[in-house]
């Protein structure tokens, strides 16, 4: 009689988490892409009609962005969702700390940055804020 092993014994306990790291490393990695890509986009063209200050605030925006998903997604990949219902509390943790991230970075950006272009700074926030939400459209294979 043989036995058959699968290397999921020798992950050890904290396997769960190293899947969901794998699973979501995709969906974010894309989305990343997108968002430094339309940032460098908005930055350029910010600098164009506004100036040094324009594209400042525009790369202020993506950054926040940027920041607030990262922060997002590591947060759903360290939940530890047993059931739907786990996932979905998850889910909401991880939207609770992006939001609650992103407006205190605004927050701190418009404070603390005299000369920034309000326009700019939301507009692309607000673009590459969208273009997080397309993680979930991304397919893992």
């Amino acid at each position: 009689m043989h036995l058959r092993y699968t290397s999921a014994a020798s992950r050890g306990p904290g396997s769960a988490n190293n899947n969901m790291l794998r699973r979501l490393r995709k969906p974010v990695l894309t989305v990343l892409r997108w968002q430094c890509a339309a940032t460098a986009g908005l930055v350029v063209i910010s600098a164009i009609v506004a100036g040094g200050h324009g594209a400042g605030s525009a790369l202020a925006g993506g950054l926040i962005s940027i920041t607030a998903g990262l922060a997002a997604a590591l947060v759903a990949s360290i939940a530890n969702a047993k059931s739907a219902g786990g996932i979905v509390i998850a889910v909401l943790h991880a939207e609770a700390v992006k939001i609650g991230l992103a407006f205190g970075l605004l927050w701190v950006v418009l404070v603390s940055y005299d000369g920034a272009v309000v326009g700019a700074l939301i507009s692309t926030f607000v673009i590459t804020l969208v273009i997080f939400g397309m993680a979930f459209f991304v397919r893992d294979y």
